[in-house]
């Protein structure tokens, strides 16, 4: 049976939404480029063998609609290669590895390219589904219902089904890392804490140049050329953020600074089997081990990497002890944190470069990048396996576990 390996792995900086580096930039021109970059890393390959090209996307609409996976193949001139574009919200480009992975294993395939596009300045802009102009109607929601619980003091979560009702599936997620932080007691100063190692880790690799490795530069339209994260944040202290109000509940503990910011981003990866790449004469990266997907209530939805983990190393048969690192998906520190504890790994494998508090969750480039980024972690530190993992809105988790190869 084929092995699924990565040969080229290559994410755009992250920008601001609406205010920072990216705001300008249409998601399918970001994704061009990413796309054009990995296939160059791996001049070998003749990208017009390519069996498809597969784009996660947490908000296909607007410009981002219209199947952007085929809109970017044609944009490139690759006619002849077909392309889709996959809805897992946080873990869409976790999900189409994983699409790229099974097929290679199924041997219905051996060169896929895996990429990921969040264009959050531009939601709502353009025309597809017969909206023009308008705000995304669930983006809309999410902020409407956000504002109102803000001022709701008090509120407690208990798992609807208890309740006799269904579900609220698609709540602020804000309002589920409340929920989780009142059900596993994580205290206000905890997530501070975690959001100043995140900050702290992520400036002390910017200053060592571990991100001019993992960054590959946008060219912004007026030609600017753009080659580094509009985070993080220099100097961030406890103290420095300990005064920051709650954004979700006016008693609650998620603040601005111990939660991922919204924002803009590309990454792709060009994915094939061992065997075309031996042909190629290709020294791999890494190679794709095992994968997990897991649910859980959408009202405590920060908790899915625990099963989504146990999941990816039960099928990889390892253990957590096994891996040297791990990428957890910063979305809430408020999250984070008891996920970490549930899946019993070492604090200190965690983020070692600082996540997403410091650097940004462009949702469909979160997969992705956290790939990007997992493959340099290793060979910095000369490691071997690593895994990856987030929490996943609607109630879900994804994890993938790598094997560094060079």
């Amino acid at each position: 049976m084929p092995e699924a390996v990565i040969v080229s792995a290559v994410r755009s900086p992250i920008g601001r939404a609406f205010k920072g580096s990216l705001k300008d930039m249409r998601a399918d021109d970001l994704a061009s480029q990413m796309v054009r970059a990995a296939l160059a890393a791996v001049p070998e390959l003749d990208p017009t063998t390519v069996v498809d090209l597969m784009m996660g996307n947490a908000q296909p609409a607007g410009e981002q609609g219209y199947n952007i996976a085929r809109i970017v193949a044609q944009q490139l001139g690759l006619d002849t290669v077909p392309g889709v574009t996959v809805q897992r919200y946080c873990s869409s480009s976790l999900q189409t590895s994983r699409m790229a992975f099974h097929a290679i294993k199924a041997g219905e395939g051996d060169v896929f390219i895996s990429a990921g596009v969040e264009a959050v300045s531009r939601f709502g802009l353009g025309k597809a589904d017969g909206m023009e102009n308008t705000k995304h109607p669930a983006w809309a929601a999410e902020m409407e219902r956000t504002a109102t619980n803000a001022q709701t003091p008090g509120f407690v979560w208990s798992d609807p089904r208890e309740r006799g009702e269904r579900p609220d599936i698609y709540i602020a997620m804000g309002e589920t890392a409340e929920n989780v932080a009142g059900l596993r007691s994580v205290s206000r100063q905890a997530q501070d804490e975690w959001a100043v190692r995140s900050q702290n880790r992520a400036e002390a690799a910017k200053l060592r140049g571990f991100w001019e490795k993992d960054i590959t530069p946008v060219t912004l339209n007026d030609g600017t050329i753009v080659s580094t994260d509009d985070g993080p944040r220099a100097g961030v202290t406890l103290e420095g953020i300990s005064g920051l109000q709650p954004v979700f509940r006016a008693d609650g503990t998620v603040t601005a600074a111990n939660c991922c910011p919204l924002n803009d981003g590309a990454a792709a990866l060009v994915i094939m089997s061992d065997v075309r790449a031996k042909e190629l004469g290709l020294t791999p990266l890494a190679r794709i081990v095992s994968t997990g997907v897991s649910s859980v209530s959408a009202e405590i939805m920060g908790l899915g990497p625990v099963g989504a983990v146990q999941q990816a190393l039960s099928n990889a048969k390892m253990s957590i002890g096994d891996m040297d690192i791990m990428e957890l998906n910063e979305a809430f520190a408020a999250q984070v944190l008891p996920s970490i504890d549930d899946i019993g790994i070492d604090p200190d494998k965690v983020n070692v470069n600082g996540g997403a508090i410091a650097l940004g969750h462009p949702f469909g480039m979160t997969g992705a990048r956290i790939t990007t980024t997992a493959i340099h972690t290793l060979q910095e530190r000369d490691e071997q396996f690593a895994i990856e993992t987030m929490c996943v809105a609607g109630g879900q988790g994804m994890a993938m576990i790598l094997e560094r190869l060079s």
